[in-house]
């Protein structure tokens, strides 16, 4: 602010009483090389700071976003692993439980065979058979296939081989054991006699010699 004063004449120039301005540019000097007010300096100073503190709260919170997406990404995958070991513990359970009603199974072909079919005896335990198989059936159990077709190594255990020239070489006469599949896989192969073509050209007979296959 501005003051106007005067002080008394010390020469012949000043004795009309001129008045002679005095300014106090104290309060109002800004620093060399900044022209501006201190006033406007104060807000530049403090919307600088206000833009930093808004690019950091952003970077944080991009921050936390990548890392809940993170979290939630590891969580999906330990949901999915925990139940995909928990469907597979229980298929096995299935599988063991399978695996031990086997020769129950067994037991039931090996009655049928001794019974003619018109047998009440006989009628009886094909229900009960029935039943069992169709419990059995619903929780992925499966007969392989096995008589009348090649034999597979995979699916198939061969106990004997029979030369004949009847049937084509490698196709299986007779099952002995039923083989049965489990979800796709083995549970136990079917244990079969495998034909086997004559030694040596012959236009006889066909050969009935059984050979044992180890």
């Amino acid at each position: 602010m501005s003051k106007d004063r005067y002080r008394k004449p010390e020469n012949d120039d000043e004795e009309q009483g001129v008045p002679i301005e005095i300014r106090d540019t104290r309060s109002d000097a800004a620093p060399e090389g900044d022209p501006r007010p201190s006033g406007e300096r104060e807000s530049g100073a403090g919307e600088a700071v206000t833009r930093m503190d808004l690019a950091r709260l952003v970077a944080e919170k991009e921050e936390l976003l990548n890392t809940l997406v993170r979290r939630q990404a590891d969580f999906d995958n330990y949901r999915k692993r925990v139940e995909r070991e928990r469907k597979d513990e229980a298929r096995r359970g299935v599988g063991r439980l399978l695996q031990d009603l086997l020769p129950v199974l067994d037991g039931f072909d090996r009655a049928l065979m001794g019974h003619p079919a018109q047998d009440e005896y006989r009628k009886g335990v094909e229900l009960i058979q029935r039943h069992l198989w169709d419990t059995l059936s619903r929780h992925g159990l499966e007969r392989i296939a096995a008589e009348g077709t090649a034999f597979d190594p995979h699916y198939h255990e061969a106990i004997e081989r029979v030369e004949t020239s009847e049937y084509p070489d490698g196709s299986i006469l007779q099952v002995v054991q039923e083989g049965y599949l489990f979800d796709g896989r083995v549970l136990r192969p079917s244990l079969v006699r495998v034909a086997a073509a004559p030694e040596g050209a012959g236009g006889g007979a066909p050969s009935e010699e059984h050979s044992r296959v180890h």
